[in-house]
Formats: structure tokens, C-alpha cells, sequence
């Protein structure tokens, strides 16, 4: 059922001009990559000072396929915990290493204070399209998460997928993988990016109805390159709609307007799952920090940290 506060709420996000009198009343988290050269350090480093004043519940660095980023992605999320005081999130995958080596990672990351970990099949590293588990590794998430709970008493959050993960069966064998991860222990779900509310919106629906009670949060993703997130969405498939290439047509060549266009996508596709309910957001950051800060402030947050106001 839908509380009066919730379609109060719902009437407000849709109704006032330009998202004005949002509450602020949400909570986000960003994904970073790790950088490969000093001068994408810094750009890094430049978007988490950007979005530390927002407080978010924790920023997370990605893991390159077969662990090739393992050593940059430990040093860029120990250091955003230590450094930039945000609670940091590894990616861990199975792809590539034995039980014994991913064990070895877990325990690295829980020696150096890291509390929290995403943890993900992954994707083949050959570039395959087909999924091999490694002999004597992890076969999948679920079994991922089994092993991290060995480890330590991580916080764990994992993949969801509102359009069926490619290799899935079908919705059904889908949403009973994803069940089968919170049954495993689980914290929290991030979705794929997507550009349809009402696809998260039915997702949700779904996962209720398959027993699923824990959070579910969407995966946000502003689109720098039209062309880019062609590539990216014909691996996880993600459907793009028919309207938005059209919105990025003529600006190859004007980043700046570009940016206007992507920031208003994704802010108007914010608004609307404001309006049904969602609270938690998962920005993938590609370490540019402008485009995300914009979309939460016009979803009313604001910097709280004393010395920006």
C-alpha cells in the first residue's frame, strides 16, 4: 500500500518546477574505476573531493576482469576510506582465480579496514561470450558470497538486472539467482543502468513478489558518450529508447552541451523514481563527479559538511 506521505511525495517530484522543494531525503552512493595513469588520478581524486560533501553511504572502485586491476582497485578504495573519510566498497569477482586466491584478496581488503564488498560472477575475460568458471574458483556470485562470509562479516552487495541478466534463462530463473544471493547473505541489490522508471518499477514489483524484502537500489548511469553507451548496453542488455539518440545527435564534437543533455536524462529519469518511492541511488561515476553532483542537487541534496555551507 501507498501512504499518503508517499503519493504527497510522489505528487511533489512530479508536479513543482524544475524538482523544486525536494526534500533531499535520499541517500546515494557512487562508483569510481581505477585509474591507469597519473593524470586520471587525478581527475579521480578531483570527483571524490567533489562528492565527498554529499556524505554518500559509500563509494565503490571496480575490479578489472581476471583481478588485472587488483592491486590499483585495493589502493584507490583504501584510500578513499582513509583519505577522503568515505566508506569504500571493493568489486570482487570470481573470474580467473582459485577460492583459495580470491580468499586471499577478501582477507587483504578486511586487513586493511574495508568493511564492505561488491561481489560479482563477472565477465569472461577473454572475451568470450560465455561464462567458464575457473577450476577450483568461485562458480558464481552466490557461491562468492558464501565464501566472503567465511572471510569476515562483510556488508556484500551484488548485481540486479530489471531487463534479465543475458545468460539468464528467463525472469524467473533471474530473480531466483538474485534471491538465492540475499539467501546467501546478501546486504543490498544495485541494478544495471537503465533508462525506463517504470522497468525498475515492475522489477521491484517483481522481486516483492518472488520474497525478495531487502533493498533493491537503481543504478544510475549519465550518458558522456551516446556511442559508448551503445557498446555498454549491448553487453548487459540494457534497452535504449528510440527517442534518446536523437537527443545526442550534432554533439560529438560539444562536450558542454552534451553534458547538459546527459544531466537532464538522468535527472528527469531520477525525478520520476523519486515519485515512486525510490530513496537510495547508485551513481556510475566513470570518475567525473559534475554530472552526478548535479543530479543530486536538483533531487534537493545539499553539501553537508560545515565548510561548503
Amino acid at each position: 500500500m501507498i501512504s499518503l506521505k508517499q503519493m504527497d511525495d510522489a505528487r511533489t517530484a512530479l508536479d513543482a518546477p524544475l524538482f523544486s522543494g525536494l526534500a533531499g531525503d535520499i541517500d546515494v552512493s557512487f562508483e569510481f574505476f581505477p585509474p591507469k595513469t597519473d593524470k586520471m588520478a587525478e581527475t579521480l581524486w578531483h570527483s571524490v573531493g567533489t562528492l565527498k560533501p554529499l556524505k554518500p553511504r559509500f563509494a565503490s572502485v571496480t575490479y578489472g576482469a581476471g583481478g588485472s586491476t587488483r592491486e590499483r582497485t585495493h589502493d584507490q578504495v583504501v584510500r578513499i576510506q582513509n583519505e577522503a573519510g568515505i566508506p569504500a566498497a571493493a568489486h570482487l569477482t570470481c573470474v580467473d582465480a582459485t577460492r583459495e586466491e580470491v580468499d586471499a584478496v577478501a582477507r587483504h581488503y578486511w586487513e586493511s579496514g574495508i568493511r564492505h564488498i561488491v561481489a560479482l560472477r563477472g565477465d569472461p575475460s577473454d572475451g568470450s561470450t560465455t561464462y567458464t568458471p575457473h577450476p577450483g574458483g568461485y562458480a558464481n556470485a552466490v557461491e562468492l558470497i558464501g565464501g566472503l562470509k567465511q572471510v569476515g562479516d562483510f556488508e556484500i552487495s551484488v548485481a540486479a538486472y530489471p531487463e534479465i541478466h543475458p545468460d539468464s534463462a528467463d525472469r524467473d530463473a533471474d530473480l531466483a539467482n538474485l534471491k538465492a544471493k540475499f539467501d546467501a547473505g546478501a546486504t543490498r541489490a544495485i541494478t544495471q543502468f537503465f533508462f525506463d522508471p517504470q522497468c525498475f518499477f515492475e522489477f521491484r514489483d517483481r522481486a516483492a513478489a518472488a520474497g525478495i524484502e531487502d533493498e533493491i537500489v537503481p543504478g544510475i548511469m549519465p550518458v558522456m558518450s551516446f556511442a559508448a553507451v551503445e557498446r555498454m548496453s549491448g553487453l548487459c542488455g540494457t534497452a535504449i529508447p528510440d527517442w534518446m539518440e536523437g537527443l545526442f545527435e550534432g554533439l560529438d564534437d560539444r562536450p558542454e552541451a552534451r553534458q547538459l543533455v546527459s544531466a537532464t536524462i538522468a535527472a528527469e529519469l531520477c525525478r520520476r523514481l523519486y515519485a515512486g518511492g525510490a530513496r537510495q541511488f547508485h551513481f556510475y561515476t566513470l570518475n567525473r563527479a559534475e554530472l552526478s553532483y548535479a543530479i543530486c542537487h536538483m533531487l534537493g541534496m545539499r553539501p553537508k559538511d560545515a565548510d561548503h555551507g
